[in-house]
């Protein structure tokens, strides 16, 4: 009988067993999410559902060729493009910096050397690369930034149908929650909602070449954007799939990585 894999995480080894089971070698993987709106179909938890998932498939995945330690969600983060909608939970971009620097300098006093963020909401791309280097200087770590899936607005990948503008809580975030936690979902609350007079432009649009502050209720009262109506379960699996079977990929590299 082959035996399941373990997630090995770090809250659950003893003070001294740290000394011994975390190695240079080590990788510490940090999941990442938010609780925000996500219009009126999906829980306000759906990207640290979707980072914790990801993480915790990766790290099973990778048991056995790398030595991956979860270190615990943090689901509370930079969220105020959502800050109109009650229920999200937000961090000021100086209290998270300030909260994932206190994290790397704690992780930087085991032996790992390596630590990656695993972002699941788009709203933190920007200063978690900040973060990569802030650590990187006070700390000697070597730090990492990946995604279970690149933003749409960050040149990643959405559904056609939407115009590349899936941004938040359209097809693909919905599927997802149809695959992980349907029981959340009411797809009977479904809607488009697509900025469609952005399409024909080239540069100033999501994923353009012009970036733009946004507030997700700019583009509608619901605050989703992007078309949750066509999103399935079945679809939800396949993009779960192709996200761990690249993360895969990308700690292989973070393993082999070297300056």
């Amino acid at each position: 009988m082959t035996q399941k894999r373990t997630t090995q995480k770090l809250e659950n080894l003893a003070g001294p067993d740290v000394l011994s089971e975390i190695t240079a070698e080590s990788i510490l993987l940090w999941p990442i999410g938010a609780i925000e709106q996500h219009g009126p179909h999906l829980p306000l938890n759906v990207d640290a559902v979707i980072a914790d998932a990801a993480a915790t498939a990766a790290a099973e995945a990778c048991a056995g060729d790398l030595d991956i330690w979860l270190l615990p969600l943090l689901s509370v983060t930079k969220s105020n493009e959502h800050a109109w909608a009650p229920g999200t939970l937000w961090l000021s971009a100086e209290t998270m910096l300030a909260v994932v620097k206190d994290v790397g300098r704690c992780a930087a006093t085991t032996a790992a050397k390596r630590l990656v963020f695993l972002n699941a909401h788009g709203g933190n791309s920007a200063l978690l690369n900040v973060a990569c280097r802030e650590l990187r200087l006070a700390f000697d770590l070597m730090t990492f930034l990946a995604h279970p899936f690149v933003p749409a607005d960050q040149g990643g990948a959405s559904a056609g149908h939407e115009l590349s503008m899936g941004i938040h809580g359209g097809h693909d975030e919905t599927s997802l929650m149809l695959h992980l936690r349907p029981e959340l979902v009411h797809m009977d609350r479904a809607s488009r909602r697509i900025p469609a007079h952005l399409a024909d432009n080239k540069h100033v649009r999501f994923g353009g070449s012009v970036t733009f502050g946004w507030l997700s209720d700019d583009f509608g009262a619901d605050g989703h954007i992007g078309d949750p109506t066509t999103a399935t379960a079945e679809e939800g699996k396949r993009l779960f799939e192709v996200a761990v079977n690249q993360l895969v990929e990308q700690l292989h590299e973070v393993a082999e990585f070297r300056f």
